[in-house]
């Protein structure tokens, strides 16, 4: 059973966290591993470095996005591809993230939490929450 009250406050929670992580990733890539140290991270598993800046950017903007609740929901699904390669990067180490070079625990916990926010909705104190129609109703979920 879901408490109506509690709800809203439940999810702009895990709407925070997920925010919070993503702009968190996206300032060690700019930061501490920079661009050009990612970049060959890249190359190093055979991807492009081309895609070391749309990365960077969807977890900065798209944490942003998610953390203040501004479209919330269309910014977690727009981050899942993102989610799913570091997921397909990190399967072949094993399990857990403790070992050499990251399993893959906290990358699937990481979609888990995107594809809730996308369920669920911003919740409480979300800027511009995301409103779907479906079948003329109106779906949305606000504090």
């Amino acid at each position: 059973m879901i408490d109506p009250r509690l709800a809203p406050y439940g999810a702009f929670l895990l709407r925070v966290a997920l925010g919070v992580m993503f702009i968190a990733h996206a300032w060690l890539k700019l930061a501490v591993f920079t661009v050009p140290g990612f970049q060959g991270f890249l190359a190093s598993l055979g991807l492009p470095t081309l895609l070391a800046w749309p990365i960077i950017a969807a977890e900065l903007i798209g944490g942003i996005a998610i953390l203040v609740g501004f479209w919330g929901r269309l910014a977690a699904v727009a981050t899942l591809p993102v989610l799913v390669g570091a997921l397909a990067v990190h399967a072949p180490n094993g399990w857990s993230f403790s070992v050499a070079n990251g399993g893959w625990e906290y990358p699937a916990f990481l979609v888990v939490a995107a594809v809730v926010v996308a369920l669920v909705g911003e919740g409480a104190f979300a800027l511009r929450p995301t409103h779907f129609r479906l079948g003329g109703r109106v779906l949305s979920h606000e504090a």
